[in-house]
């Protein structure tokens, strides 16, 4: 009986290594080569989604070009005082009801591949209009930089005003500059 155990104890080894072998032969580096399809696949999962996400957004795209672009340094849209661009402003004032008291364009200021069309605002409105405005000018098509802006609300001014209601229009100066992209002259090889 014990050698017929051990018989049956080393036959059963045996089937064990060559179980263990046989899975290694066919199976093989196999989970390797999955692991490395898997990354691929998600790399162009990735690639994928982001065509996607541009091909739905590609009007948005051109128009960012369209409002942003001049393909020369003398380009209408590259001149001191835009004309549509003071139009837009102007419009998306009295739509939130903001008094323009001044606007003053500067120079153009050059900078490597783009051009700063800088202006000095100054309207009056409620810190609730100004809130908005600000909005407004993040979601226009031109690129727009708020370089800086102070609201003019001294001691002096709160002791002149009679009313509480006065005080809840504020002067506010805004200095905000338009960004043009010039288009590179590039030389063909």
């Amino acid at each position: 009986m014990k050698s017929r155990n051990n018989i049956m104890t080393l036959v059963l080894f045996g089937l064990s290594i060559l179980f263990w072998m046989n899975q290694d032969w066919q199976i093989g580096d196999k989970p390797l080569e999955l692991k490395v399809l898997e990354m691929e696949q998600q790399e162009l999962n990735e690639q994928l989604i982001s065509a996607q996400i541009l091909a739905n957004k590609l009007d948005q795209v051109y128009t960012l070009f369209d409002e942003n672009l001049a393909l020369s340094k003398k380009d209408s849209l590259a001149e001191d005082a835009s004309i549509p661009f003071l139009k837009n402003l102007a419009e998306t004032m009295n739509n939130l009801d903001i008094s323009l008291l001044n606007v003053k364009p500067r120079p153009i200021e050059e900078q490597g591949n783009f051009l700063r069309t800088p202006y000095e605002l100054i309207i009056k409105c409620t810190y609730d209009q100004l809130g908005k405005f600000m909005a407004e000018i993040e979601r226009s098509p031109r690129l727009i930089s708020i370089n800086e802006f102070h609201v003019k609300n001294g001691i002096e001014r709160v002791k002149r005003t009679a009313t509480e209601e006065d005080l809840l229009e504020q002067v506010v100066e805004i200095h905000l500059a338009t960004l043009t992209l010039v288009k590179s002259k590039t030389k063909a090889i």
